[in-house]
């Protein structure tokens, strides 16, 4: 049907174009869903580490590091909720930084 002589030349532009658009809104959801994915495996990780953190007694021995990882992380699931996953990762791994640095601290 692409080659037929009966097609005007406006509906083979409209097809490519349709077809680019599909293209685009496919690429599109793959592209959020590997933000997701990285997003949860950033804040699984956050969250271990701001428990480590707390289990080690951080909010009295090092209340900066642990105020900061705390905040961090809720605001990393506010994000994640607001499905902005880049957003989410990106405090996620802040909030990772600031345990690890609490926990050097306590150690």
């Amino acid at each position: 049907m692409l080659f037929s002589t009966n097609v005007k030349g406006g509906d083979v532009m409209r097809r490519r174009i349709w077809g680019c658009m599909v293209i685009l809104f496919v690429l599109s959801i793959f592209s959020s869903g590997c933000h997701y994915f990285s997003a949860k495996d950033e804040m699984g990780k956050a969250t271990q580490l701001f428990s480590d953190l707390k289990a080690a007694g951080g909010q009295q021995k090092v209340p900066y590091e642990y105020c900061s990882a705390e905040k961090f992380l809720e605001i990393a699931n506010k994000e994640f909720g607001r499905t902005d996953y880049k957003g989410a990762e990106q405090f996620a791994i802040r909030s990772k930084a600031a345990s690890q640095t609490g926990l050097s601290k306590v150690k």
